[in-house]
């Protein structure tokens, strides 16, 4: 009986193991998804291409002084998009320029969830620049967000600052996109602000829910150094804030449940980050 009991165990402890590590290895818990993104190659290899937003809507005007918003992990599902129509009044009352989501946009890369974003985004007084994140890239659909959107990875300039968008839906970037990077920020403008999904720090609760490849980070990093204003992700659904090498890192918590958004201020004096909650009852400002 005893014998029967241990062998019983021992079948089991593989599924234990496998159901413990679910919640340190996935955005929102979803093991199927994150192993199911997709091969990035040609999502590497596919820049600068927009179909959304338009080209009137990415040649933006920005002075020594603007605004913009950036939140992340809406998870839209279906049509619901977790109070992110209400941004339109709260962006054109603060005179923002722009505004930036850092991926899962969607909860499954569905049509119909992106439409939703795109439907949404267009009501919006200042351009949204989307960012691809492992979510929506989910059951191959990287060809629904490649033509409703276009490139997952790309740059916008508008005079002194520059907008560098990379792809870390797999969890990493990859030695071409890398490459890719050291060219950008060569002749990158004096405020430049780089936007992806995948966070690179963490708070010890999630040591997996990151970029895990330490080279790999290691030299993201070393590009980054004195190069970078800031850099904004999400995915590990909570704030994280650091510093090194002169840059700023800013890993913000999901807007689907939190609504949090940040809205960076740049001025000649400098630039500030301030953490604002939307809710349907109070909307903030």
């Amino acid at each position: 009986m005893f014998s029967k009991l241990m062998k019983k165990l021992r079948r089991m402890v593989p599924v234990i193991v496998l159901a413990a590590a679910v919640p340190a290895i996935s955005c929102s818990n979803d093991l199927f998804g994150l192993v199911s993104a997709g091969d990035s190659s040609e999502r590497e290899s596919y820049r600068n291409v927009f179909v959304f937003p338009a080209e009137a809507e990415r040649n933006i005007s920005l002075g020594s002084s603007y605004s913009f918003v950036v939140l992340t992990d809406v998870h839209i599902t279906g049509t619901n998009a977790w109070k992110l129509e209400q941004l339109g009044p709260i962006l054109e009352e603060n005179n923002d320029a722009f505004m930036v989501i850092t991926g899962d946009i969607t909860q499954s890369g569905e049509r119909q969830e992106l439409e939703r974003f795109i439907e949404i985004a267009g009501t919006f007084p200042v351009p949204c620049f989307p960012v691809i994140g492992n979510h929506d890239v989910y059951f191959g659909n990287w060809e629904v967000w490649k033509e409703l959107i276009g490139s997952s990875i790309y740059r916008i300039d508008a005079g002194d600052t520059t907008l560098i968008v990379l792809d870390s839906a797999n969890a990493s970037f990859g030695a071409n996109q890398l490459d890719w990077l050291e060219g950008q920020l060569a002749a990158a403008g004096k405020n430049t602000f780089v936007f992806t999904h995948t966070n690179l720090f963490t708070d010890g609760s999630d040591c997996l829910q990151q970029i895990t490849d330490i080279r790999e980070r290691a030299r993201f990093m070393a590009l980054l150094e004195n190069r970078c204003t800031a850099m904004f992700s999400g995915h590990v659904h909570r704030r994280i804030l650091r510093e090194a090498g002169g840059v700023r890192y800013v890993t913000l918590e999901d807007f689907r449940s939190e609504g949090t958004y940040c809205r960076v201020r740049v001025s000649p004096e400098g630039v500030s980050y301030e953490f604002r909650t939307i809710t349907a009852d109070n909307p903030a400002s």
